[in-house]
């Protein structure tokens, strides 16, 4: 289980570089890595609606949310898998990051992926209150509502039922639009976001290539 292949050629997993950074960032080894590995190999051969309930199951199981500023002592900070299973805690955006970062390995096209950036509803509908938050999104195709993968449900729903989240901008390694509309932008998540642009540097020096 050195690497993962997807059927997009471009992204591959190098392991062996993986968890070397895993074991240099922590005290002692944990298994979380190497259960990560087992999930992407056996999920690789289930359809893709096993494969998205499988990556949601095992996050959902493996990681305890804690805030960046107790674990990073900054505001904001977008956590690599490497990092996020090293500590085995983190928040939305990395949960979502390494949910990405899955699927794409078990071959799911970029094209059907998209972070988004939301506000969640915060209290009773009619409070007006809501906070900053990160999901998930499949596309089944281009025109299809999207499904949601989110660390603060475990249910996978369509967008339609998740009425709490008010998408503001979505992105991925190849795109990035604003709202919950197919508007692209002509510059890339790269180019516009810059802890995307940090993050995508350290997955590779972690050995994550997009």
């Amino acid at each position: 289980m050195q690497h993962i292949y997807a059927v997009e050629k471009a992204f591959l997993i190098d392991f062996k570089r993986f968890e070397r950074y895993i074991g240099q960032h922590t005290a002692a080894p944990v298994p979380l890595s190497s259960n990560w590995q087992a999930l992407l190999l056996s999920a690789s051969s289930l359809g893709v609606s096993e494969q998205l309930s499988a990556v949601n199951t095992f996050l959902h199981q493996s990681l305890t949310y804690m805030p960046d500023s107790m674990l990073y002592g900054v505001e904001d900070y977008w956590a690599s898998p490497a990092e996020l299973f090293a500590r085995q805690k983190g928040d939305c955006e990395d949960w979502a990051i390494a949910s990405y970062i899955s699927l794409r390995a078990l071959g799911i096209p970029d094209a059907q992926l998209r972070l988004v950036y939301v506000r969640a509803q915060v209290g009773p509908a009619n409070s007006g209150l809501s906070q900053a938050h990160m999901v998930l999104a499949y596309y089944p195709d281009t025109e299809a509502e999207p499904l949601i993968l989110d660390s603060l449900i475990q249910t996978i729903l369509p967008a339609s039922a998740r009425t709490d989240l008010t998408p503001v901008f979505s992105f991925n390694s190849t795109g990035l639009w604003a709202g919950s509309g197919n508007q692209k932008s002509r510059q890339s998540a790269t180019a516009r976001l810059s802890r995307w642009r940090d993050l995508v540097q350290r997955l590779e020096l972690q050995g994550v290539i997009l």
